[in-house]
């Protein structure tokens, strides 16, 4: 059995640990036991577990192991005793002559640390610390592994000692490098911009994505690739194998991979993933216009912007236009647009050749166009900024003749003569 640990209080709430199934569920893993898929080894919550501390604390004292001090109970290690005057406490503490603790640590070898003063097990408030209940816990449900944060070494000598002085088997430890945050010193937590699964749940990450990325923080098959399924990565994964220096968490990176998942999802899981994304978006009125929208429309605008986005959370606002005629135009690319040539003249040729223009598809408008440039001895691009302008307000976006295509012949030609006469919002330059 394993067990991974997470030790932070706050963690431990029922608030918190019902946001971790959310998000496991979500990543599309699965439990076997737990506080609630039940198990043999239960109750779960540490919180539901003292009388079983007060079996193994009895232990303690049976064995002499343990004993009573200003209100608390300590841990009492074995070894010759001697009085050391502390400096930096400035008072006399008793030390205990002992061998070094070895640890065979799965990924940071062999690790060498001396426990030379005994230490609490129960506060005076009688709950009982991290150390004894961790221990006691990895006995009671037979835990093999522990797999915790680099961090937590220093702790693991305590808890060896606390194995030997059950007589409990000790479990195989490895300590994984930390996150580091992205940028400046020191570990990722859970109050870092993007440490949250459910942010990128919110953002419309592919939880397929996030797991990739997240297996290849402080790990790596052994060769260049990124992209990995989970069961390749569950095939290949091995303790020693992970690296021993901290890993730095990278947003543009995890964004990057996110992108490479989507532009792989088949047509009709891309405009699903797509609809389930805008549904969570759907007090934005941008929004709502799509979600109202004929759902052959919705489609049609979802897999033109397929292949250019680089995450769902860009789709509200780089289709916005599709689904409102009332959109405004971005001033200072208005300005750029139409300081060049006659870009008022060009579409206005345009405008009268869509009547007879055939819209079957992106290559037949690339015709059209194409046609309409060479009576006047010019190029496709002379009319395109300009017939992009006026059918989205900005630059940016697919293709023309997609666009052209999707919002069809009457919804072109109107944009165009709204465009001409003028009849459109601008934003300030």
């Amino acid at each position: 059995m394993l067990r991974i640990e997470d030790t932070d209080k706050e963690r431990n709430s029922e608030a918190f640990l019902n946001v971790i199934y959310d998000s496991l569920t979500w990543l599309g893993m699965d439990w076997d036991e737990g506080p609630k898929a039940g198990g043999a080894f239960g109750p779960y919550r540490q919180s539901e577990r003292a009388d079983i501390y007060k079996i193994y604390l009895k232990k303690l004292f049976d064995a002499d192991r343990a004993y009573e001090k200003d209100g608390a109970i300590w841990f009492r290690l074995t070894g010759e005793r001697y009085e050391f005057f502390d400096e930096h406490r400035k008072k006399s503490v008793t030390k205990v002559r002992a061998a070094p603790t070895i640890i065979e640590d799965r990924i940071r070898g062999h690790v060498e640390r001396i426990e030379d003063e005994d230490f609490v097990i129960f506060r005076s408030d009688g709950n009982p610390v991290f150390h004894f209940v961790n221990v006691v816990d990895d006995i009671a449900m037979q835990i093999t592994h522990v797999i915790r944060g680099e961090d937590h070494l220093s702790n693991t000598s305590k808890h060896v000692e606390l194995f030997k002085a059950f007589g409990a088997p000790v479990p195989q430890f490895a300590h994984i490098p930390l996150i580091l945050k992205q940028n400046g010193p020191g570990k990722m937590s859970k109050r870092d911009q993007g440490a949250l699964i459910e942010e990128y749940q919110r953002r419309g990450f592919l939880p397929e994505a996030l797991v990739n990325f997240l297996c290849l923080l402080g790990w790596n098959p052994g060769d260049d690739r990124e992209k990995m399924p989970i069961a390749e990565v569950i095939r290949l994964f091995d303790l020693p194998a992970v690296n021993q220096s901290n890993a730095r968490f990278d947003d543009k990176k995890l964004a990057h991979m996110n992108m490479v998942y989507l532009l792989e999802l088949p047509a009709e899981k891309f405009v699903a993933k797509s609809r389930e994304y805008f549904r969570t978006q759907a007090s934005r009125p941008e929004v709502a216009a799509a979600l109202a929208a004929d759902e052959g429309f919705f489609r049609e605008v979802m897999l033109l912007a397929h292949p250019k986005i680089k995450g769902l959370e860009e789709l509200p606002g780089y289709t916005a236009y599709f689904f409102t005629d009332d959109f405004v135009v971005d001033g200072k690319v208005r300005d750029k647009v139409m300081a060049k040539g006659d870009p008022k003249a060009r579409l206005q040729e345009l405008s009268e050749a869509i009547a007879t223009m055939d819209f079957s598809a992106d290559a037949a408008i690339e015709e059209g166009i194409k046609a309409v440039a060479v009576k006047r001895s010019l190029g496709f691009g002379d009319y395109q900024a300009i017939a992009r302008l006026a059918l989205s307000g900005t630059n940016v976006g697919p293709s023309i003749t997609g666009m052209m295509r999707v919002l069809g012949r009457e919804r072109v030609q109107a944009r165009f003569a709204r465009f001409l006469g003028d009849n459109v919002r601008v934003s300030p330059a």
